[in-house]
């Protein structure tokens, strides 16, 4: 299985909007956590990216950025520009000088992802993906961003089923390797992908999580000595073999009981427990509340939604 495509059908990505981009002259904006995710691609000129706490990023013509949580940040003609606080909006925006033609033109994006799971995935996501136009991944990714574009100013049938589908092929794209090839990543998923032994025991989890998994056995499957599989692993991903199992686990089993009624011995044998019982105790101990408790908040949360 591809823990990458997991991952995103967990986040179920839906509600995509996007909208033009312009700027001319000095201008600066800024915004606060937005919490979504949020993209943008570069059609025209250059702009410069702050994230909060961030160093300045240039982005230029054929760059694409992802947030996948999207932090407070600040988007200038050139670094140092504050700007107004401003509001996300689903229109056309133009900063700086309102005449004249546009000194950088961009598409730019957000879109919804589930809660229920979204602070734990996002977790094992770098805070932002950046694109150069050089990688090999931006060309296919401005085809993709122009049928997103496309299919969000329109209504056409099958629109709904459509889109999510283009968000979901834009975000696999952007986190596949040829985007982040040879770049410096934060511990998470991603830097275990790129780790070809990582990577094989990720595939052997996600592919069978009802396996009976202990760290000698997936050490053996990436070919390595228990010690230096457990060391390497933590490095990269931010947590041992056996935790990175327990919270996949949990978070098929918050999906699960996000979606609807499901009896517990059913999804605790689908998951790698061995009864209810057992899954219901390790559930208590690390959301706080029994399953049931959950499946019952989630529901009056979307009634209340």
């Amino acid at each position: 299985m591809d823990p990458l495509s997991d991952i995103i059908a967990l986040l179920r990505p839906h509600a995509a909007l996007s909208k033009p981009i312009s700027g001319r002259g000095d201008w600066g904006v800024r915004y606060d956590a937005y919490g979504q995710p949020g993209f943008a691609m570069v059609l025209a000129g250059h702009c410069w990216l702050t994230l909060d706490g961030a160093e300045p990023v240039r982005l230029d013509r054929g760059d694409f950025v992802l947030l996948p949580a999207t932090p407070a940040f600040t988007l200038a003609s050139r670094p140092g520009i504050a700007g107004p606080l401003v509001q996300p909006s689903d229109r056309a925006v133009r900063h700086g000088e309102p005449d004249g033609a546009p000194d950088v033109e961009m598409l730019g994006g957000a879109f919804r992802i589930e809660p229920v799971n979204a602070p734990l995935l996002l977790a094992l996501l770098p805070g932002m993906i950046h694109i150069r136009a050089a990688e090999s991944a931006a060309d296919r990714l401005s085809r993709i961003i122009a049928l997103i574009a496309e299919e969000c100013g329109g209504d056409r049938p099958g629109h709904d089923m459509i889109l999510p589908r283009l968000i979901e092929v834009m975000l696999i794209e952007c986190l596949r390797g040829s985007g982040i090839e040879g770049k410096a990543l934060p511990s998470g998923l991603l830097a275990g992908l790129r780790d070809p032994a990582l990577a094989t025991a990720l595939r052997a989890i996600h592919g069978n999580v009802r396996g009976g998994w202990s760290v000698a056995g997936l050490a053996a499957i990436a070919g390595m000595s228990r010690s230096a599989f457990a060391a390497r692993f933590v490095e990269t991903l931010g947590c041992g073999p056996i935790e990175y199992l327990a919270r996949w686990r949990m978070a098929l089993a918050r999906d699960a009981l996000d979606r609807g009624k499901i009896p517990l011995d059913r999804l605790a044998e689908t998951i790698g427990y061995e009864s209810a019982s057992a899954f219901s105790t390790a559930f208590r101990r690390r959301m706080g509340c029994s399953p049931g408790a959950f499946a019952r908040a989630r529901r009056q949360s979307a009634i209340a939604a």
